[in-house]
């Protein structure tokens, strides 16, 4: 949802690219702005929204560990647990 919001600079852009309802990415919004100390996203005046700086450093961080959790699944252990699930 940030990624959308910088790139369309509204949070309804960001809802009709992600295939979503406006409602359902505003309850998104408000959730993070009220969940994080600081809000991840600003409203414009007159229309339009921004990532904010917490929003970007919040975003970021969850990028690196997104990356690092994809780095486990070529682990022994990863693998172990893998080949003990029922094939699909």
């Amino acid at each position: 949802m940030l990624e959308a919001i910088d790139r369309t600079g509204s949070i309804s852009a960001a809802a009709r690219a992600l295939g979503m309802s406006y409602r359902r990415a505003w309850l998104l919004v408000d959730t993070c702005n009220r969940c994080f100390a600081a809000p991840l996203v600003e409203t414009i005046p007159g229309g339009g929204a921004s990532v904010t700086e917490r929003g970007w450093a919040v975003l970021n961080s969850y990028r690196a560990l997104e990356r690092h959790a994809d780095s486990l699944t070529t682990t022994a252990d990863y693998r172990r647990i893998s080949d003990s699930l029922p094939p699909d």
